[in-house]
């Protein structure tokens, strides 16, 4: 531009040439320094700055030109309109309005208001409603009003481009203020309007507004319109008023297809499924043809209905109308969530696999579909396999799912890498459902601390991220932590805001008898909250009441129930009954189930009477349970069948428990721990060590536990120390019963201070290991070694329990040795007399082991527990 500068000053060229050297000057300036399009625009600028007479055309011209930038001074420099050119003008704006409809940018309508000022059409209305939606769709709201606060007239048209523009750029509440300021101002209003303000109240969830809408449109007569009853009957729906979205409904005169897809669709997303198919019954029979929005619907109906016949009749139609699954891949997702969820993993991976294109959803369908049919392998050779891809990265969803994978399976390394996929995505700050079920998942693998970490350095939590953290103290262990951070969620949260979910997370949590006050605390505060209905929650608080002992309050409870409670209200009495040990209870809840009859038996109730008759030595019981399995078809559930053999067992009965594992088609490790302790406490060690020989899997500490007891049983060390040497190698011998099978072993043996060794060697001590040492000693005489070691014990805090009682005067009895007075013994006779005599049922023969070892230390104690043995004549009392 300097060089033209030049040229002019000396005036070696004529003004015509002069502009042409320019315009190509500033061409080729242009094109080095921008891209295409802008290069484009801005030669159209330079040609009209060069022009030598400016015609508004030429304006036209520069302004239409400008795709991304208009230059405002081209419209300073444009002369005031005049009559000549108010038509053109006016059909420049129109033109220009319509055109930036297409591409709204941020500078584009201001320019355009600019023109409109210069041209005098901002008082059109049409111009002025066009400038609005514009405005609207540039994401300058503020401006769009500004426009309209400076408009004189205001129709129905402006007040909707209002509108409209306060809705895309999210505010609907202002939406719906400048609506109801429209109706009280009596300017009117047509079916937009009424639309406009329906996606207001459906943005905000406000389903109130719908009636008022509703009535608007029937005295306004506009109930006749599709679109607008459309609206109506989305919006009664999301606000769970299904009855009313149905008379809209059948009301209508005309129903096109979005309608039949609107009341189809919210019955299946109000639960109403088979009314949804009969929805679409009437929708084939009246001759309008479905689409895939309808086929999405129905095919979700019969997946949540878990109907695979219905589902495949739906496929067949599917492909039949043309829709095929591999050109529709939102049929295509509804189909393999549908097959899924009927436990036709099969089918579903061949719909998936036969699809052209699939998408993020496509993936997360198959991917829920391993996990919830039990096949995590599967579910992560899918998930790699969708990581391999590089135009399809795992969303939100998928990484939810992965998650609750890892935290089913225990599969910590696993949740490890997916949580550091989450940060490197950021996920984390996006999406408050990633970082709950991370929570959710460091809790399921025990890592407690971790769950922790990740919930405190969470920025928003919300109701669910404390519900998790909840559980997963409940679940690991750690009842105090839980309770704690439960009222600081009580104290954090308003009343209204609390769900089911925070009940169900605490109350596994009053898991004993010190907790009993606690619990009635949640269970009146769950009463408060209005939950007292729900049989979930008074399912979980039957089995709060029977783990903290309280076994009246669970009956009186199942009582007052007696109208709603179901199955699982049963089994929570019988079940719960059998596994806090009150056996007799849990044989008397079934009698009551049974008697009722309004509910039949399944595998818990079973597993709940079953153990009940284990326990209580009822062979004959057991048996009949046995058969009432055989008859219901059940017997075939390897958790029943294990079942029965530890029932079997308990009972003596053990050929009647080799029999049922010889029935187990696919015997597991739970299995063959379960026969192995059988044939091992019933004093059949050979046959357990036989057995051990063609164990199948992978034995466990429970396995060697029940061959070291039979080893015991031998009288030789042989296979017992095998099974020391396999532990070492495997890591099992720092297991606290472990240690303490080991010691019985070798004490068994003869082999005292090698089981001495084992102890001493030991990292944990358990009490068990603690008993069995001193029960040794005792067995082989040696009364003062177990003194000094019951000595040893109480000085290292360990509690003792009624097995030491009993090992300690067994060893004293066995001794024969009358041991000097010591304060030792005041501790001796402290434990014995002062904490477990009241817990003990003195039998003949506790008698006899209890009269010499007292008659060796004071007879004024044997005079005592000779005066209160019972005799033949009196009936043996229990004190509790």
């Amino acid at each position: 531009m300097s060089r033209c500068w030049m040229m002019v000053r000396n005036s070696t060229i004529s003004p015509e040439k002069l502009r042409l050297y320019c315009s190509g000057h500033i061409i080729y300036s242009f094109r080095r320094s921008f891209p295409r399009r802008k290069f484009l625009s801005g030669c159209y600028s330079s040609h009209f700055h060069i022009t030598k007479e400016k015609h508004e055309r030429s304006f036209t011209s520069a302004v239409s030109s400008q795709d991304t930038l208009i230059d405002h001074k081209l419209f300073d420099e444009m002369r005031n309109r005049d009559n000549k050119t108010v038509e053109s003008s006016y059909m420049f704006v129109r033109d220009l309005l319509r055109s930036s409809m297409i591409r709204a940018e941020a500078e584009t309508p201001r320019s355009i208001h600019c023109f409109a000022l210069k041209s005098g059409f901002l008082q059109d209305l049409h111009a002025s409603s066009k400038l609005l939606t514009l405005y609207g769709k540039a994401g300058d709201f503020v401006s769009s009003l500004g426009l309209f606060s400076e408009l004189k007239v205001k129709d129905v048209i402006v007040w909707n481009s209002v509108i409209t523009a306060l809705n895309q750029n999210g505010r609907s509440m202002a939406a719906l203020g400048f609506f109801v300021e429209m109706i009280q101002k009596g300017t009117g209003f047509d079916s937009t309007t009424l639309l406009l303000a329906l996606s207001a109240s459906s943005s905000l969830s406000l389903s109130k507004v719908c009636p008022v809408v509703h009535c608007l449109a029937i005295e306004a007569g506009l109930v006749s319109d599709a679109n607008l009853c459309n609206a109506l009957m989305n919006l009664y729906a999301q606000g769970e008023d299904l009855s009313s979205a149905e008379r809209v409904f059948t009301r209508m005169e005309h129903r096109d297809v979005v309608s039949w897809n609107t009341i189809v669709t919210k019955c299946v997303a109000n639960g109403q499924y088979w009314k949804s198919l009969e929805y679409f019954k009437s929708m084939t029979v009246s001759g309008q043809e479905a689409d895939n929005v309808t086929f999405s619907s129905v095919i979700s109906a019969c997946a949540s209905l878990e109907e695979l016949s219905l589902g495949e009749s739906f496929h067949g139609m599917v492909i039949r109308s043309g829709y095929v699954p591999e050109g529709y891949v939102s049929v295509a997702n509804s189909i393999i969530s549908m097959y899924s969820k009927c436990g036709d993993i099969d089918a579903a991976e061949t719909v998936f696999g036969k699809l052209f294109w699939k998408d993020v959803i496509s993936w997360n369908a198959i991917l829920n579909g391993f996990a919830s049919n039990g096949m995590f392998q599967e579910a992560f050779g899918i998930f790699k396999e969708m990581q391999s891809l590089n135009r399809i990265h795992p969303d939100i969803s998928t990484v939810v799912t992965v998650a609750s994978i890892c935290g089913d399976m225990c599969l910590s390394r696993e949740g490890r890498s997916i949580h550091g996929y989450t940060v490197r995505r950021e996920m984390q700050s996006r999406a408050l459902v990633v970082v709950n079920s991370l929570i959710d998942m460091y809790g399921k693998c025990g890592l407690t601390r971790q769950a922790e970490l990740l919930f405190k350095i969470a920025t928003d939590r919300d109701l669910v991220s404390w519900n998790s953290m909840i559980s997963a103290f409940v679940q690991n262990g750690f009842t105090q932590e839980a309770k704690t951070l439960f009222k600081e969620v009580v104290s954090e949260y308003s009343r209204s805001k609390f769900s089911l979910s925070t009940v169900l997370a605490i109350l596994p949590s009053c898991c004993s008898s010190d907790s009993l006050i606690f619990g009635k605390s949640v269970h009146c505060w769950q009463l408060k909250l209005g939950f007292g209905n729900n049989i979930l929650s008074a399912n979980s608080v039957i089995n709060m009441y029977i783990g903290c002992r309280d076994l009246t309050s669970a009956f009186l409870l199942l009582e007052m129930i007696s109208e709603t409670r179901d199955l699982a209200s049963w089994n929570s009495v019988i079940y719960g009954c059998a596994s806090n040990g009150h056996h007799s209870e849990s044989l008397r809840a079934f009698r009551a189930m049974s008697h009722e009859g309004k509910v039949s038996h399944d595998i818990i109730t079973l597993l709940g009477t079953i153990s009940a008759c284990g326990n209580l030595g009822l062979v004959s019981e057991g048996r009949c349970f046995h058969g009432l399995a055989i008859k219901t078809l059940r017997e075939s559930e390897t958790q029943l069948q294990n079942t029965l053999i530890t029932m079997y067992g308990r009972c003596k009965d053990i050929d009647s428990a080799v029999k049922v594992f010889g029935l187990i088609s696919d015997p597991n490790l739970c299995s063959w721990n379960c026969v192995i302790s059988t044939l091992s406490q019933n004093k059949a060690g050979p046959e357990a060590v036989q057995l051990f020989r063609k164990i199948e899997v992978e034995p466990n500490e429970i396995t060697f536990v029940g061959l070291l007891s039979a080893s015991s049983q031998l009288g030789s060390t042989g296979y017992g120390m095998q099974a020391h040497c396999y532990l070492i190698r495997r890591g099992f011998q720092a297991n606290p019963f472990i240690c303490a099978a080991l010691v019985d072993m070798y004490s068994s043996c003869g082999r005292v201070e090698t089981g001495m060794k084992v102890f001493r060697n030991s990292g944990v001590r358990s009490i068990a290991a603690w008993n069995s040492v001193i029960s040794a000693y005792g067995f082989h005489g040696m009364g003062e070694k177990a003194m000094e070691l019951f000595n040893e014990m109480s000085i290292s805090g360990m509690e003792p329990n009624k097995s030491t009682f009993i090992s300690l005067l067994s060893a004293c009895s066995h001794s024969g040795t009358i041991l000097p007075k010591h304060n030792d013994n005041l501790r001796v006779r402290e434990f014995t007399f002062r904490h477990f005599q009241p817990e003990i049922s003195l039998s003949f023969g506790h008698g006899w082991v209890l009269v010499p070892s007292v008659r060796l230390y004071f007879l004024s104690t044997f005079l005592w527990s000779l005066s209160n043995l019972p005799t033949k004549e009196e009936p043996l009392r229990t004190q509790y």
